[in-house]
């Protein structure tokens, strides 16, 4: 990586669902930590959920993995986090803001907190729903809230006063930190790293442009239109 990015205060967590790549990725000193979900698991071709799981946390102790619970009715959550919790020290459980009923999933992540289960609420969008997740929490048992940032961006909004007002709401829990979720550019990060943001969480193909930091803009040009030129030629193309 750069300089620059090697001086980075955030914390840069890595989002995805392939073993190897997991495993590849947590190899590497400036990843502190780990996050996937359902979906990336049914895109990975993940069919045991358990057994997936399992093999990950074999392979990598080191660093914090959150791995979600996936039923949709609250008391059968508290199971699930509880069963996922159990698997290894450095595991998180996450829990969604709500289930698909809009139901408030606040009475799981106290229950959570009162047994000393980690949590990674995740799937915010609103300063409402940070400042009732703060309230939620247990201050004495590590814990992630993960807004979705790039998805605000998605509705034209920008991300930027929420996740700003999103640890201000925080600060007074000072074993809860802010995930910065879903980026959709590698300029997201510093843009997180900027404010405090505690960690940002990323799939492989935007951590891997950390290369490209303070790249000369003028050699990437011409990189550009060698690209361009190489590919015509390739496919053949006549006018």
């Amino acid at each position: 990586m750069d300089l620059e990015a090697n001086s980075l205060k955030i914390k840069l967590f890595a989002d995805g669902a392939d073993l190897q790549s997991m495993v590849e990725m947590a190899s590497k000193p400036y990843i502190q930590g780990l996050t996937t979900n359902p979906t990336l698991m049914r895109k990975a071709g993940v069919s045991d959920y358990v057994s997936f799981a399992k093999s990950v946390l074999k392979e990598i102790k080191d660093k914090p993995i959150s791995f979600e619970v996936f039923s949709d009715e609250l008391e059968e959550m508290k199971i699930q986090a509880e069963k996922i919790a159990s698997w290894a020290e450095n595991v998180y459980v996450k829990i969604p803001i709500s289930n698909t009923r809009g139901e408030s999933t606040n009475s799981v992540i106290e229950f959570l907190g009162q047994i000393g289960v980690k949590v990674n609420v995740t799937a915010l969008m609103t300063e409402i729903q940070v400042k009732e997740v703060a309230n939620a929490l247990n201050q004495d048992v590590p814990s992630c809230v993960s807004v979705f940032a790039g998805r605000i961006a998605d509705t034209g909004r920008d991300p930027l006063p929420i996740m700003e007002t999103s640890l201000s709401i925080l600060a007074s829990n000072p074993n809860t930190e802010l995930i910065w979720a879903s980026p959709r550019e590698l300029l997201n990060v510093f843009q997180a790293n900027s404010i405090g943001c505690h960690i940002i969480t990323a799939t492989n193909d935007i951590l891997a442009k950390l290369a490209l930091v303070n790249k000369d803009l003028t050699e990437y040009s011409l990189e550009t239109v060698q690209m361009f030129h190489k590919d015509a030629v390739s496919s053949s193309f006549r006018i």
